[in-house]
């Protein structure tokens, strides 16, 4: 079972989930991955949320489906998936992380390598 963090949608979660799981090599380029039933079954999530995610991970060229098969990892998933996370990190965390540290008075320069 999946645990869900109340502040972010359930799909994006998933989305994040599978993608670390790529990452991570659990999930191998050109593999299938478990179909919306059977990942839903296994984290405990209604399968048309999945589906909601598998098509979030489809469009941005992460997975692929092919017909009557069912979802596999593109070839080029890991470098899109930290292409998308590189942005996210530069244009949301840092900032994040920048601000948060002024209001607490952190040189984040003692941190940085």
């Amino acid at each position: 079972m999946m645990e869900f963090d109340s502040n972010k949608p359930i799909y994006i979660q998933i989305a994040d989930n599978i993608c670390e799981r790529i990452l991570n090599g659990e999930f191998k380029c050109s593999e299938r991955i478990p179909s919306v039933r059977e990942w839903g079954a296994r984290i405990g999530c209604n399968p048309n949320t999945v589906a909601r995610s598998y098509e979030i991970l489809s469009d941005r060229g992460i997975i692929f489906n092919q017909r009557g098969i069912g979802f596999f990892v593109a070839s080029d998933a890991i470098d899109v998936i930290k292409s998308i996370e590189r942005k996210k990190f530069i244009e949301e965390e840092i900032p994040a992380l920048r601000n948060r540290a002024l209001l607490l008075g952190v040189d984040l320069k003692e941190y940085i390598l």
